[in-house]
């Protein structure tokens, strides 16, 4: 169940095996003939000119926009622009592709005898064999490098980087280049994006065991239906090049290839020397590329096992369908060693796309220029949904990749308050390619520039494991004042009962069914300015009273004539339930502020609203967002239900990676990188006095275990259930007394750090 397999080649790169440090990916094919590898990299993204990403300036219409929405005029958030079109981030896109190349003829309609290839999450090793012949691929989290080794015959004969993948813009020029090194060679990839600012290059170290290797050049190789050398030539990417275009030709009794890989965007002269030089040197003093190769996969896997294998799952899955291809196991739909897998692979999918940035809406993947919604962060759900497993799951690695994105982003978000809302303080963008945080990507019908929401949800996850270390990060200090500090210059309108009006307000990315899109007391900006309010003033103590009191202001949640928790807390707006988004839901999950312990009512409430909510278009993310709230409503029927429709659905590629659609259309990370937290959701969750054991175990779950989770009081659970009764171990690393509540009921624990702690219950 720690990894997956099929018994051909991937024929579509969606299909692709994925390895990943968080910085650099690779999609691996797994051809026996002609390997491909998709190179991928977070800072590959095509460039937006600057004057096209400020913010729109409209803080001087801020007060006119006030007065006629507390007015009643529905419609006035309408010309609440400066006319701009809507403009997208810049797109995510892959480098190019390693094509490793054999000698012989293709393989026949029979494929390679006993070819097989698989992936193992421990170590992030993708392993394709048969006939005699075998490739590994890795990208190390030790040496940032995309390591890739091809042994075994017929032998190898080229090794090339081909970068015309599917989507590749027409004007993207790239220049090849290849040098002769001592038993192997060096090959370049410059490539320069068409809307200038620069471009990206690749580099790659080619290291023959035995035989003969040359650069391939002086011969013409047709690349967008003209003649171009094989080295040294720029040429306008289009038609396919020929097999050793721009690469090295071995021959003799080549033993075996070892390639290594590097790619970085830059916005002048690549320097290629210094890159060449960092390869080089990762095998000094190796004898040879199996040396090499076992070095390199010893300093990664140390890192990446050691993360992977903090939290463990299993359901007690048949061993025989354990066994299965992932293609196989798809199909069944369901069952406990369908979910072990899937849970395996997406902690593992989140682990490898998370580093430099926390994972992209195709993680850190694609083979196509043309990546959906620009392969970017949408962070008014996707990415939240994403990552907010982290610190119950006990991936440190991707709490930091999510700061690094939050914390280096603060400045625009700094432009985003003072240019739309004349404030103080930090907002969000609801949509940013990593590279700018400003709030530039709205139109009429989505005014995400008026969403105020998004700091706070985006805080979250770093409040939440500041939570489970007890160590606050100052920089996290700094940003929740920030985030306190823009209510305090936001929330000074008030509306007639004589609490505080959020207004413009924006419940992303749904509307009333009888106003427009911008409005007055969204349900989600409230609780996010309430959170944002609170939590500042738990960690700032000279100004918490003022805080405190201002959130105190704020208006209380609205219960419809349904019975629902209403999206909108302001008379007039009624609600549209068909919709993906649950936005007004943030009070529960993630947040926690409504929850059948301390406000049964709301919670009732709240559970009504996702009674009445719809799929509309059947998005994965939006399955498994009620899937979340139902667990922590204690519903473990709409809570399956919600994953089964996701199993159900054909929602997974055979590389075990998601899509947004059902029937497997649209590449994207929401549904692999969510269902983890979802199934740790299901079994245990906490708050900083609170343990709740088995909230919403699904019907057939009659056994498992689930090992490691890290609580927001500061201790590590492990759960064993089985034939009705579960035993629970807690492991304080700090004293606290918390509320226990399991389905048997709820009582005090008193924990002392360092004294383990043994629980015998019922789970029904």
């Amino acid at each position: 169940m720690h990894g997956t397999w099929e018994a051909e080649p991937a024929a579509r790169w969606e299909d692709a095996f994925l390895s990943g440090n968080g910085r650099h990916g690779a999609l691996v094919h797994g051809d026996p003939h002609d390997e491909r590898v998709i190179v991928t990299h977070h800072a590959l993204v095509r460039p937006v000119p600057a004057a096209d990403t400020r913010p729109p300036r409209l803080a001087a219409r801020l007060a006119e926009l006030q007065d006629r929405l507390l007015a009643g005029d529905t419609a006035a958030g309408d010309a609440f622009t400066d006319g701009r079109p809507l403009r997208w981030v810049g797109a995510f896109h892959p480098a190019f592709a390693v094509r490793v190349r054999r000698g012989g003829a293709p393989p026949g309609p029979g494929g390679v005898p006993g070819y097989r290839r698989e992936v193992a999450f421990a170590t992030g090793v993708v392993r394709a064999f048969g006939g005699g012949r075998e490739s590994r691929v890795f990208v190390s989290r030790a040496d940032d490098v995309v390591v890739q080794y091809v042994t075994g015959g017929p032998a190898v004969t080229g090794v090339r980087l081909d970068a015309d993948l599917p989507g590749a813009p027409p004007g993207l020029v790239v220049r090849h280049g290849a040098a002769p090194l001592p038993g192997g060679a060096l090959l370049t990839l410059r490539a320069r994006h068409p809307e200038g600012g620069g471009g990206y290059t690749g580099v790659a170290l080619v290291v023959a065991d035995g035989g003969e290797a040359a650069p391939c050049s002086g011969e013409a190789a047709p690349v967008g239906g003209r003649a171009a050398p094989c080295s040294g030539g720029a040429e306008p990417v289009g038609a396919k090049a020929a097999p050793d275009g721009g690469g090295v030709r071995l021959r003799g009794a080549v033993r075996g290839v070892l390639v290594l890989t590097r790619v970085h965007r830059h916005t002048g002269a690549p320097d290629v020397p210094a890159e060449a030089a960092r390869l080089r040197a990762l095998l000094e003093g190796a004898e040879g590329p199996a040396a090499g190769y076992a070095r390199l996969l010893a300093r990664h896997e140390e890192a990446h096992r050691a993360a992977y294998e903090r939290v463990v799952l299993d359901l007690g899955g048949d061993p025989a369908e354990r066994a299965l291809p992932g293609s196989a196991l798809l199909a069944r739909r369901g069952g406990a060693a369908l979910l072990e897998r899937l849970f395996a692979a997406g902690r593992y999918h989140l682990l490898s796309a998370s580093g430099m940035l926390p994972p992209r809406l195709v993680g850190l993947w694609t083979g196509d220029w043309d990546t959906a919604w620009s392969g970017a962060f949408t962070t008014d759900a996707n990415l939240n949904l994403q990552t907010a497993s982290a610190p119950a799951a006990d991936l440190p690695e991707v709490v930091e990749a999510h700061a690094a994105l939050v914390y280096g982003q603060l400045d625009d978000w700094r432009d985003n308050a003072r240019a739309v809302f004349g404030a103080r303080g930090v907002v969000a963008p609801a949509h940013t390619d990593g590279v700018s945080g400003h709030a530039y990507h709205f139109q009429r019908a989505y005014p995400l520039h008026v969403w105020t929401a998004g700091a706070d949800w985006l805080l979250l996850p770093l409040l939440e494991y500041a939570e489970t270390t007890g160590e606050a990060d100052p920089r996290l200090v700094g940003a929740l004042a920030e985030a306190a500090r823009f209510y305090e210059d936001f929330l000074t309108r008030t509306g007639p009962d004589g609490r505080v009006a959020v207004v413009p307000s924006y419940s992303p990315e749904n509307r009333p069914a009888d106003a427009g899109w911008v409005g007055v007391n969204a349900t989600m900006d409230i609780a996010a300015a309430r959170h944002a309010l609170t939590a500042a003033a738990a960690h700032l103590p000279a100004d918490a009273e003022r805080l405190r009191a201002l959130a105190a202001r704020l208006p209380a949640y609205r219960v419809n004539g349904d019975g629902a928790l209403a999206e909108w807390a302001w008379p007039g707006l009624t609600d549209t339930y068909d919709h993906r988004h649950l936005s007004h839901l943030y009070p529960v999950w993630p947040l926690g502020e409504v929850n059948p312990y301390d406000t049964p009512g709301l919670a009732r409430a709240a559970h009504r609203a996702l009674e009445l909510r719809g799929a509309e278009n059947d998005s994965a993310h939006g399955h498994l967002h009620q899937a979340l709230v139902a667990a922590r409503l204690r519903d473990a029927g709409r809570a399956a239900g919600s994953l089964r429709r996701v199993l159900e659905g054909d929602f997974f590629h055979a590389s075990l990676m998601s899509s947004h659609y059902p029937r497997r259309r649209v590449y994207n990370a929401d549904a692999a990188h969510t269902l983890p937290g979802l199934l740790i959701e299901l079994l245990v969750q906490s708050a900083p006095d609170r343990l709740v054991l088995l909230p919403a175990l699904p019907a057939g779950w009659a056994r498992g275990a689930l090992r490691g989770v890290r609580t927001r009081f500061g201790a590590r659970v492990d759960l064993r259930w089985r034939d009705g009764s579960c035993t629970a171990v807690v492991r304080p690393s700090r004293t606290a007394r918390i509320d226990l509540r399991t389905p048997a009921g709820g009582r005090p624990l008193e924990l002392t750090a360092g004294e383990e702690l043994v629980l015998t219950l019922a789970t029904g």
